[in-house]
């Protein structure tokens, strides 16, 4: 979880702050359609101590990605894989993304990346440059 500047708490992105009647609105959908997609598994919003649901932008965000899939006829099942594909897909980069900038960090080329390699015989190696070497 990302948290925000002084690290005590989840970024403002991932606060949870509206109630089901402001998530509905923002996200364009009836308030019965976000109970429909909890139970699918679709979002899971916090729960107050009071059980009510609260929703965060990153959970609106996800919302109107389902109703944009849903409105292009994939169904909620495949919505939901979509979604999770899609997230797995940022964390790879973002782990790609690490893993190059520790490679450049450690000086270790990439992988078809061009090295200045020369393969030269040894015996040119092991004798003066100007004796004749046969």
């Amino acid at each position: 979880m990302a948290r925000d500047d002084d690290g005590t708490g989840p970024a403002p992105a991932e606060r949870a702050v509206y109630v089901i009647s402001v998530a509905a609105e923002l996200a364009g959908v009836h308030p019965q359609t976000l109970r429909i997609y909890e139970q699918k598994g679709l979002v899971q919003p916090e729960r107050t101590s009071g059980n009510s649901r609260r929703y965060s932008e990153a959970d609106i965000a996800r919302l109107r990605r389902v109703q944009a899939l849903t409105q292009r006829g994939v169904n909620l099942a495949g919505a939901k894989r979509i979604i999770e594909l899609e997230e797995e897909v940022e964390r790879l980069r973002v782990l790609a993304g690490e893993l190059r900038a520790e490679l450049d960090e450690r000086g270790i080329p990439m992988p078809r990346s061009r090295i200045s390699v020369q393969i030269v015989p040894v015996r040119s190696v092991l004798s003066d440059p100007w004796e004749d070497g046969s």
